[in-house]
């Protein structure tokens, strides 16, 4: 490990510094060495989140673009993983879709909003993918963001599971018991308390 480095662990691990926050801090400001100028940008910040992010502002998606988002929200810059998954999901990529789903269910970066985690659901299984298939009719089955229909949901496990969808065909195999695909850390999520 580089001198450096090692500093910079000893810093993580003493709580002098956080992680999350430092990162975010060193990717999203530019380089000492980054220069503008009339004739255009010397050394640029080609690999950081500030770039990404630019590059998204700019209009610019693709897959290894909007599966950036991931990394964004798993180091819970939840509301840049938004902006950046509305924009690609706007786009047409449906695997953003399911992302921005997850992050309304779950509220993070904005408030709770199960009707919109299930609209982009809706969204996805219209594109044709299996996730938002799957999700969908977990969401109509359980009355989750939308009025309860099971047969529906039913209806939306079974076109993802004839996909290929592994936990789809493993929730058919369950005869639809969502105790199956549930873990069970969530089961108090779902329950009906009125």
């Amino acid at each position: 490990m580089k001198p450096a480095a090692r500093n910079l662990s000893a810093l993580l691990l003493t709580g002098f510094l956080t992680a999350p926050l430092w990162a975010e801090d060193l990717a999203m400001t530019p380089g000492e060495d980054t220069e503008v100028t009339e004739d255009g940008t010397l050394n640029p910040h080609e690999m950081s989140m500030a770039h990404l992010m630019d590059q998204i502002r700019d209009g610019d998606t693709g897959m290894v673009i909007c599966s950036q988002g991931y990394l964004l929200t798993k180091s819970g810059r939840h509301a840049l993983a938004r902006e950046l998954f509305e924009r690609c999901a706007d786009e047409g990529w449906t695997g953003a879709m399911t992302w921005m789903s997850q992050l309304e269910d779950n509220g993070l970066g904005a408030p709770q909003d199960l009707e919109a985690a299930s609209e982009w659901n809706r969204r996805a299984a219209e594109a044709g993918d299996p996730v938002g298939k799957f999700n969908r009719g977990l969401d109509l089955m359980r009355g989750w963001g939308v009025a309860q229909d099971e047969e529906a949901g039913r209806a939306l496990v079974d076109e993802a599971a004839r996909d290929g969808l592994a936990i789809a065909q493993r929730l058919q195999s369950a005869d639809y018991d969502l105790d199956e695909v549930t873990p069970d850390a969530d089961e108090w999520r779902y329950q009906k308390l009125f």
